[in-house]
């Protein structure tokens, strides 16, 4: 994927961002364009790779604030899911409730980056010392963190997961995992796939109150297939006699995990000393409305459970690239017309920063290709003004060097690259990631 995109550049230390499908046009030469594209995830490799191939004189150079592409490729998805690794933002949402800040809460998407290498969270070092742990979410990020907790180690050990993830893991108390969110099962924001797999997962049993499934296969006759399909395989869970086998794995399973619904978070309840987390307390909410739209309002009831870890994962946000540049942040987007940045002609967007934190790798992929295709509009109705005045990358590098900064180029990334593999294939893995971006840089002689 990279050696389609020309020139690359991983540039790291300088005033430049990523974020995620950020890009500008810039050109030297009239029918020649240069493009700069600011962050290497899937959204910004797509859009490159659109423009590459129905351009044929555009030159794309792809600008990373790590030593290494492919962002939340890389660092975003479960490592047991190398199949479906595919987007990201650069924050998440808080709960906003008080004790978010105590020792043994984390976000989802710092969690995620610890046990996938990402620089920023190696050092995260989460308290796994609980056996209960709660996750606030019901999405796949939040069954991705459940089962990576509680999966047998011989599966973690075929993937790419980091060494010391795997050894925090492996001395890690949690036996069960409760996935907690505001609404019903109508509106849960996992899809079939992962809750098979959840259900499926060696060594554990799934804790479902037949009382929330109760009723709903005729709720569910017109909605949509998935939606159908998804709801069906919950209630069959929860109502419906385990077969033989299936009875047989639960039966002696040493772990479980169990689906929560109707529980807004309040508090997070502190040990006596007042630095730990022990609980959460919840309201309980009743639905107000139908199907996607239907609101939680709290009913004036509370519960309470009693957990060490708890991982919010009520989703993802990403963070303004720079006051030049417009943003939104109660939509945490850049306010845009099929990618054309507002008010702002040249400047491009795609990706979650495009649209929002929705989707997965097939709709960042056409969201790309669409904003790649504003940008060959713009410039065959002659909209951008090519000019010799911007030379670019060239431009660019004199600036990296007049800061004593040196870039890491895509060449660069395939000796970390094969580092990685070989590490990983003496431990029996498909890799074994670098976190330090240091020791990355020594790797290959910065």
């Amino acid at each position: 994927m990279g050696s389609s995109c020309g020139r690359v550049c991983w540039e790291w230390g300088s005033r430049l961002r990523r974020l995620t499908g950020f890009s500008r046009l810039l050109s030297t030469a009239a029918l020649a364009p240069q493009i700069c594209i600011v962050g290497s995830g899937p959204a910004g490799f797509y859009t490159a790779q659109h423009l590459l191939k129905h351009h044929r004189l555009a030159q794309v150079d792809i600008y990373e604030k790590l030593p290494v592409p492919f962002g939340l490729v890389r660092f975003g998805v479960a490592p047991d899911h190398p199949e479906v690794k595919s987007y990201g933002a650069e924050d998440n949402r808080i709960l906003g409730i008080p004790g978010e800040n105590l020792s043994g809460v984390y976000s989802a998407r710092a969690f995620v980056g610890w046990y996938n290498g990402l620089p920023e969270n190696r050092d995260l070092k989460p308290d796994l010392s609980s056996e209960t742990a709660v996750v606030m979410g019901q999405g796949n990020v939040a069954l991705d963190v459940a089962r990576v907790l509680l999966s047998p180690l011989d599966i973690l050990r075929k993937t790419d997961i980091t060494e010391g993830s795997l050894a925090a893991i492996a001395c890690s108390k949690v036996k069960r995992v409760w996935l907690v969110g505001r609404r019903g099962p109508l509106q849960v924001a996992f899809t079939i796939k992962e809750l098979r797999e959840m259900i499926n997962l060696p060594g554990t049993r799934p804790l479902l109150d037949p009382a929330d499934f109760t009723g709903l296969g005729d709720v569910i006759k017109d909605v949509p297939r998935p939606r159908k399909r998804l709801t069906e395989l919950m209630v069959k869970s929860a109502l419906e006699k385990p077969g033989e086998r299936e009875a047989s794995r639960w039966a002696s399973a040493t772990k479980e995990w169990g689906l929560k619904f109707r529980c807004s978070p309040l508090e997070v309840l502190p040990t006596a000393d007042g630095k730990q987390a022990r609980g959460i307390r919840m309201a309980v909410t009743r639905l107000e409305g139908s199907g996607e739209s239907a609101r939680a309002v709290p009913t004036g009831e509370v519960e309470e459970l009693e957990c060490g870890l708890i991982l919010s994962s009520i989703g993802y946000r990403s963070l303004p690239l720079d006051a030049s540049v417009p943003f939104d942040p109660k939509l945490g987007i850049i306010p845009n017309s099929l990618g054309r940045v507002q008010g702002a002609p040249g400047l491009y967007c795609s990706g979650w920063v495009k649209r929002g934190p929705t989707g997965v790798i097939i709709t960042t992929m056409n969201d790309s290709f669409d904003t790649a295709q504003s940008v060959l509009e713009d410039l065959q109705s002659g909209l951008l003004k090519l000019s010799n005045s911007k030379e670019g990358f060239k431009s660019v590098r004199s600036i990296l060097h007049s800061r004593g900064v040196h870039p890491v180029t895509f060449s660069d990334w395939e000796k970390i690259d094969a580092a990685e593999v070989a590490r990983g294939k003496l431990a029996g893995k498909p890799r074994e990631k670098l976190v330090d971006p240091r020791e990355m840089l020594q790797l290959i002689g910065h």
